[in-house]
């Protein structure tokens, strides 16, 4: 009887929705990310009414994002989503407004998400979560000023760090190295970390525009020593932490720096995406080589198809999931694909 009547329901869905995806998917877009198959993951959340509320949804087809019906796999989340991160292969890290680290996992042939566990460990807002190589690890960063380092298989807090005197905008982790990581914070700070210094693990990174506060950060995905990170004035920065030259600082926006990524190819070019609604790639020189203004509201994520250096998407809280291809022509300032 239990057979005929999935067989029914079956039938009945014509969109073959996953059985726990929302039916609606909240306006504000904050983060994407593709896997390396290509499948992209969304976070969205809710920021008007009483209660904020987020998801989470995956695109094996990202053209079709944000379109509810074409999701592969979606769930809705207790509080509002501020990051999303794959981790390893079917996991998927969320970052809450409710203070917690969520770890979901696809299962039922990537149909279905299932929570392994929700970890209340901040005392506000977690900001950002930034898996560490490897994918058992990964470390988040919260509006209570306080880094924590994650065992993810053990479900639990390992190292709580409390070096930062204002909130933590954003941790990335290094793409090659499981024990060093970048934090930006609003006191103005970007610092090193290196977990294999237990007494004295962070080490200030020098910044040309020390009174600006740094938003976010990106590792060169072949360059081990090269980051680049986006400040509240539209600064992009380039730097060579171990090397000697100067940093590269460009004007790229005229509001704050949402997000980088580097392109996972040779070319390794540069986008950034900002509060004054645009999509700017920069070559390695930071110089301007495409430019996107078709979001109408803050764009909040940016990511590359791995492997290749002119397709990438973007997001935004105008709900808008942009797919923008790079061409070598494209570098008119005033461009868009």
């Amino acid at each position: 009887m239990k057979s005929t009547v999935d067989t029914i329901m079956i039938k009945e869905n014509p969109w073959k929705i996953p059985p726990n995806a929302p039916a609606c998917m909240e306006k504000h877009l904050c983060a994407a990310q593709y896997r390396a198959d290509g499948t992209l993951l969304l976070g969205a959340s809710s920021l008007s009414g009483r209660n904020w509320q987020g998801s989470v949804w995956i695109y094996s087809e990202p053209e079709q994002a944000p379109s509810e019906g074409f999701c592969k796999a979606g769930v809705q989340t207790e509080a509002g989503v501020t990051d999303v991160q794959w981790v390893a292969e079917k996991g998927v890290a969320v970052a809450s407004d409710s203070g917690a680290l969520e770890l979901w996992e696809l299962a039922e042939d990537e149909r279905l998400l299932v929570n392994r566990f929700t970890r209340y460990e901040h005392d506000h807002i977690v900001t950002t979560v930034s898996p560490i190589t490897g994918g058992s690890s990964a470390v988040t960063g919260s509006m209570d000023c306080r880094i924590k380092v994650w065992d993810l298989s053990q479900e639990t807090v390992v190292t709580t760090y409390n070096v930062h005197t204002q909130p933590v905008n954003c941790i990335a982790c290094s793409p090659t190295d499981e024990s060093l990581f970048v934090s930006c914070g609003q006191d103005g700070r970007v610092l090193m970390w290196d977990r294999r210094k237990p007494d004295k693990p962070a080490s200030r990174i020098d910044v040309e525009l020390p009174s600006c506060s740094p938003t976010t950060a990106a590792w060169h995905p072949h360059q081990r020593s090269t980051i680049a990170f986006g400040d509240e004035l539209g600064n992009v920065t380039v730097k060579d932490f171990l090397g000697t030259e100067p940093a590269r600082v460009e004007k790229i926006h005229s509001r704050r720096v949402n997000s980088l990524a580097f392109s996972t190819n040779g070319a390794s070019l540069l986008a950034s995406v900002s509060d004054d609604c645009s999509l700017a790639v920069m070559n390695s020189e930071l110089q301007e080589i495409f430019r996107d203004r078709r979001h109408q509201d803050f764009v909040k994520g940016v990511c590359w198809l791995h492997g290749d250096s002119s397709t990438l998407t973007t997001v935004g809280w105008d709900h808008l999931v942009l797919h923008h291809a790079i061409t070598p022509t494209a570098g008119s300032p005033g461009s868009s694909s």
